[in-house]
Order: C-alpha cells, then sequence, then structure tokens
C-alpha cells in the first residue's frame, strides 16, 4: 500500500468536524471512499469541503481541527 499525502485547495482553518457538537468527519485509521468528506477549510464564513478523491484508508492528519493552513500545505496522509 502506498501513501498519498493530500494538500489544503485553499487557505483557511481546517475543522475535522461539520460543527462544534458534532464528531470529526473521519478519524484516522477510517476507510474513506472516493468523494468522501474529510474535513472542512473555512476562510471569511465560506466553508469548503475537503473531499478524498481516491478511495484508500486514512493514515493520519498532518494537521489538528481548528489549525490555519494555507494552500499547497499538507493535511492528511491516504493509504491507497
Amino acid at each position: 500500500m502506498g501513501v498519498k499525502t493530500v494538500l489544503a485547495p485553499i487557505p483557511g482553518t481546517f475543522y475535522r468536524s461539520a460543527a462544534p457538537d458534532q464528531p470529526a468527519l473521519k478519524n484516522e485509521g477510517d476507510a474513506v471512499a472516493k468523494g468522501d468528506v474529510i474535513g472542512i477549510i473555512e476562510v471569511m464564513k465560506t466553508f469548503t469541503q475537503i473531499q478524498a478523491e481516491e478511495a484508500g484508508q486514512l493514515v493520519r492528519f498532518l494537521v489538528d481541527d481548528e489549525d490555519a493552513v494555507m494552500a499547497g500545505q499538507p493535511l492528511y496522509e491516504l493509504g491507497v
């Protein structure tokens, strides 16, 4: 199994859940299907879903919940 590093498409704040009172969308070790929402990046009250471009297993997050991220910054690793 290879590991692919997925990068942030835009700058903003990375969230692992859809709302503060909800569980994480995905956790390390979870199976991921193409199109699954892995996290959300918010910038100026606009929320962009980060969707998996391919199926695999979420190996690990490279940023924490509520971290500020830059475009091109590694977000997570996906085992494919």
